[in-house]
């Protein structure tokens, strides 16, 4: 195991079979004193192995590898390690790739394509608990639930989130919500940022860390990236 790093460091495991493409995180996060790398895998049976070993904060886990892929590898690994983050990193933008990531436990999302800038903002934001969707998947999202609203599913491969967390359509639903958790949760399927919440409730960011703990515990989920769905799902979305 590698020695720890300045206090406050996040600690990240590469997973990605192509050597280029662990180079290219390696190299983007080598950029930012946040972040230390602590260790690479090539595939997803490795990357089980190296996160228990290394117990890293951070996961950021390639979608398609040989072997065990990153959606599966996602799975196992919030199991073994439930606190450990992982974002997918993938060259594909497709919408049910994103919502079997957030099934399978991802806490976010990453095109390789998105500028070094983007990448080391979100990632940040990840380790601070409050990685918001990007503005233009929150958008996709709604505009699929929009469209399968008529009685159509998104398909097998969007995955479900947790029972309690399943609406029963448009409306709202009854898991114990005070007002202002429904008005944070219509504000987060935006892609809002906590601060962007706080700003526009007139609220402190820690009263909005605090609701958004509770809304996740009360409605049984895991992620914001949850929420987002779930409040779609249950009409709760802002339509701004």
């Amino acid at each position: 195991m590698m020695e720890n790093g300045p206090v406050g460091q996040v600690s990240v495991l590469i997973v990605d079979d192509h050597p280029h493409g662990r180079e290219g995180m390696r190299d983007l996060l080598g950029a930012d004193p946040s972040f230390r790398v602590v260790g690479e895998a090539v595939s997803g049976e490795e990357a089980i192995a190296k996160a228990a070993d290394l117990i890293p904060d951070l996961v950021l886990m390639d979608i398609r590898m040989p072997g065990m892929g990153g959606l599966d590898a996602t799975f196992r690994l919030k199991q073994l390690l439930p606190s450990v983050k992982i974002v997918m990193v993938t060259v594909s933008d497709d919408i049910t790739h994103l919502f079997e990531a957030i099934k399978r436990g991802a806490q976010g999302y990453l095109l390789k394509n998105v500028s070094p800038a983007s990448w080391l903002s979100y990632l940040r934001s990840v380790a601070m608990d409050e990685a918001p969707l990007s503005k233009e998947l929150a958008l996709r999202m709604l505009r699929e639930f929009a469209a399968k609203a008529d009685g159509g599913e998104i398909g097998d491969s969007a995955g479900t989130v947790p029972e309690a967390g399943r609406g029963a359509g448009v409306g709202v639903p009854s898991n114990g919500l005070t007002t202002r958790e429904k008005e944070v949760l219509e504000h987060i399927s935006t892609g809002a940022s906590n601060r962007e919440i706080a700003s526009t409730l007139c609220l402190s960011e820690h009263t909005v860390k605090n609701h958004l703990k509770n809304i996740l515990q009360k409605l049984h989920l895991n992620n914001r990236v949850q929420l987002a769905r779930y409040a779609m799902e249950n009409g709760l979305q802002r339509r701004e």
